[in-house]
């Protein structure tokens, strides 16, 4: 039997979730396997956590105390049953609420659960949610009670062909709830996001605009707000929109602008009725002109990395501020002041940390390999997703770049579904810069053209054209890079969005032994001559920081389940080309 739900309440986003009352829902939750996706067993729902109430009761299955998984986590490597586990489990949080107020509103607030998440509650649907990577949230102020409150959340990560990432990825398919869990407590009417934003228009003025939206939820709303900015004497009134979101400018002196050389953040706080929200948030404008990236006026040279949100050490998905601190200190020990967060979105703390340490950040969805382009309820479900995305990591001043695509063929339906990804998100955020990761003209094979040139029609919605190429590695050997160069036609800067070869650490060989560090470090080495001489090349992330858990990498004794093209090995040991990009990036 499939069970078939109707969902009780209505999604809504909420931002900035740390930085309001909550109840944390994160340790041992208990869970049952349901390997068909059925939703129920023995004739009953999951949902409905049924117990016998007497000896004749029947029930088939049991969130029994002996099997329990940690939240957040992915399930994968908690369980060596459960590594390669693709259907769904249903989890369960069992708790009081003694202090239930009855003069607020409730929201359960999942940050992440792979791939697809049905969320009930007191044996009440809420709704369903897609995407293995962004935040959702559902009301459950007319479900909670005092005591004996349960939590059941069905995830299945199963890829389908119309899913976000699609059937084939090349990174490990961590599933289960794997980011924090939050009760959030707000008053009925409340501030449920807002967006602030350095004025382009008045940089090189001596009084700059800050730009700013408020929405607001509830059946009753004030009819002013607040902003303070108390470092700035900023203490503004605005006058609330009644039907919709509220549009106001704040004009501030003396701003300090926020930089990867002085990451300057400012104490922000946003009263509304009888909520107040605070933030700390950077001021900074980023543009292009000609084939320059400008920071606050100026050309910047982008020293970056690819990354993953996975912490080795742990073999799991990122969730932590250890876990950010980790990757965010290797990098910068890099010498990096830019990470391209491959291939999906990475967790709000490590962009909130780049916030704090001055690292800019280029920000992607799994628009990849296999994507049905043709589909319009694919494209409904990238909409919704990257509006996750930009209405969690607006306020963030490190994150300058928007990437709607990475290795996509150019095709009639292709080209008309991310053409129009590009308008949606430039309308949702007109403050950032726009590029996909494109593939050259030429096929691999042998690489047979000195030349290698760009010409996907993508390009002209871009305001960044990023180039992976693995010349060395997919195709010739290292010593062809300095043979090549780079044509686009285009008046547009270039990054160079991924290059590198795979090396195991501790193995060790001459420059031409594949696997060895050796190999990587020349191909490295190659490689960033070939690239220096591209006109118009202002950064570039290299692939990758550290090497990643996937199933398509499985050369014995080599590979093992693991990417190799990190510069770090899954041990935190440095390779040898680490040090050869690190000493280029000193130079720059």
């Amino acid at each position: 039997m499939i069970w078939t739900l109707v969902p009780q309440a209505q999604n809504t986003f909420i931002s900035n979730t740390e930085n309001r009352t909550f109840t944390n829902l994160n340790g041992k939750w208990n869970y049952v396997l349901d390997p068909y996706m059925t939703g129920g067993m023995g004739g009953r729902a999951i949902m409905d956590n049924y117990e016998p109430t007497d000896k004749t009761g029947r029930v088939e299955y049991g969130f029994t105390p002996d099997r329990t998984l940690y939240v957040p986590g992915g399930w994968n490597t908690q369980k060596p049953e459960l590594a390669y586990f693709e259907a769904a489990i249903w989890y369960r949080k069992t708790f009081d609420k003694p202090d239930f107020d009855e003069s607020k509103r409730y929201f359960v607030y999942i940050e992440a659960a792979n791939q697809t998440a049905t969320v009930t509650f007191n044996g009440k649907e809420l709704g369903k949610h897609e995407g293995g990577y962004t935040p959702f949230s559902f009301e459950v102020t007319n479900l909670i009670k005092k005591q004996d409150n349960f939590l059941i959340i069905g995830v299945n990560n199963q890829r389908d062909a119309s899913d976000i990432p699609a059937k084939v990825h090349d990174w490990y398919n961590h599933g289960g709830i794997t980011r924090d869990v939050r009760l959030i407590e707000v008053p009925k009417n409340f501030i449920n996001n807002y967006f602030l934003s350095l004025d382009r228009e008045s940089l090189n003025k001596k009084n700059k605009t800050i730009k700013g939206k408020l929405e607001l939820a509830g059946n009753s709303l004030p009819e002013n707000a607040q902003i303070l900015i108390p470092e700035l004497h900023i203490e503004q009134n605005i006058a609330v929109n009644p039907k919709g979101a509220t549009a106001f400018e704040v004009t501030v002196k003396n701003l300090k602008l926020w930089s990867p050389n002085s990451p300057k953040l400012y104490d922000i706080i946003i009263k509304a009725g009888d909520d107040e929200i605070r933030d700390q948030i950077g001021f900074r404008t980023v543009e292009t002109k000609g084939k320059e990236i400008l920071l606050n006026g100026e050309p910047i040279f982008l020293k970056g990395i690819c990354l993953h949100d996975e912490n080795p050490l742990r073999k799991d998905r990122g969730n932590s501020i250890e876990d950010a601190q980790l990757l965010l200190g290797w990098a910068q020990e890099l010498g990096c002041n830019f990470i391209r967060l491959a291939h999906y979105p990475h967790q709000e703390k490590l962009v909130r940390l780049a916030d704090k340490l001055g690292i800019l950040l280029w920000e992607e969805l799994p628009l990849y390999w296999g994507i049905q382009w043709e589909n319009p309820e694919v494209l409904k479900k990238a909409k919704e997703q990257y509006t996750e995305l930009i209405y969690r990591d607006y306020n963030r001043a490190s994150s300058i770049v928007w990437s709607i695509a990475n290795e996509t063929a150019p095709i009639p339906s292709r080209n008309e579904f991310l053409s129009e990804m590009a308008d949606h998100v430039r309308s949702l955020d007109p403050t950032r810069l726009i590029s996909a990761a494109i593939k050259k003209d030429q096929e691999l094979d042998g690489h047979p053209d000195s030349v290698y040139t760009y010409n996907d029609p993508l390009i002209e919605k871009l305001d960044i054209l990023s180039i992976n190429e693995y010349l060395g590695w997919y195709g010739g050997l290292p010593d062809q890079c300095r043979t090549k160069s780079f044509t686009s036609g285009f008046e547009k800067p270039i990054i160079i969005s991924e290059f590198g070869g795979g090396a195991l650490q501790g193995f060790h060989g001459d420059k031409l032994t594949r696997w060895s560090e050796e190999f990587q470090a020349y191909l490295y080495e190659e490689s960033i001559a070939m690239f220096d001489k591209i006109d118009g090349m202002v950064g570039m992330t290299p692939w990758i920081l550290v090497d990643f858990m996937s199933p398509l990498r499985q050369l014995p004794g080599v590979q093992d389940g693991w990417n190799r093209k990190g510069l770090i090995s899954e041990k935190g040991i440095k390779k040898k080309a680490f040090f050869v990009l690190k000493d280029y990036y000193s130079k720059k």
